[in-house]
């Protein structure tokens, strides 16, 4: 398997731990860029949100990740493996 598939979740109805990472997620970009500003069209919305995600994977440090970014993390990762 490729390492950049994803795998699709098969736990039962109703655990939401699997749905977690990606509500923290939302709420990031939400309270972070969303909130913040105002948006007249979906082309600017749209590219708002592709550059906040950009933002997050390459150049926001997080201290749970060591104060690494996500980019950072994964390839420490790899390597170490």
């Amino acid at each position: 398997m490729d390492k950049s598939e994803m795998i699709q979740s098969m736990s039962r109805v109703g655990r939401c731990i699997d749905n977690g990472p990606m509500e923290a997620f939302w709420g990031m970009l939400k309270s972070e860029m969303y909130y913040l500003r105002k948006f007249y069209t979906y082309e600017e919305l749209e590219t708002a949100v592709t550059n906040y995600i950009e933002y997050y994977n390459n150049h926001r440090y997080q201290k749970r990740l060591g104060c690494m970014t996500p980019l950072e993390y994964r390839q420490y990762l790899c390597n170490v493996a």
